[in-house]
């Protein structure tokens, strides 16, 4: 039976992930700090910082992935319509016959990958509230799709 002291640090520690929004990396800092602490004291801390470790990771592995997909596709598909030429010598650059038939397979492929990502990234924000309400209820929870990178 987990104590009421547990069940709160276990819970911070997923909302500790919302940091992100105003510190950059607070999503891996304050989860790591908060579960470093308690980790030899409580079995149920121990898991749930595990699980909020590995689900920021496997965030940030599926984003740089579609990251790798989308960016050299939006950049190929408007650098292909100009000169280098152009790139190199003018300031202004002017798209004239920016060609759109010849690369909506490309632009789609792009497009996808930036609403998964969209959709990655609002899916993250719910199942933080849900792991949070479930370790402050004292129940152990697994995100989805996570890599277990700590185990």
């Amino acid at each position: 039976m987990e104590t009421s002291t547990e069940k709160k640090i276990a819970a911070f520690t997923h909302l500790s992930t919302f940091s992100q929004y105003i510190i950059p990396f607070g999503n891996y800092i304050f989860p790591i700090i908060l579960w470093t602490s308690k980790k030899d004291e409580s079995e149920f801390v121990d898991h749930n910082g595990k699980q909020v470790l590995n689900f920021q990771l496997s965030i940030l592995v599926y984003s740089l992935v579609l990251a790798m997909i989308a960016i050299p596709v939006f950049l190929y598909t408007v650098l292909k319509n100009i000169s280098f030429n152009d790139l190199v010598h003018n300031e202004d650059i002017i798209f004239e016959h920016f060609d759109y038939g010849n690369s909506i397979g490309l632009l789609t492929i792009g497009a996808l990958a930036l609403l998964v990502f969209a959709g990655i990234k609002v899916a993250e924000f719910f199942l933080i509230i849900y792991a949070s309400v479930k370790a402050s209820n004292g129940e152990e929870y697994n995100y989805p799709l996570t890599i277990p990178f700590l185990k």
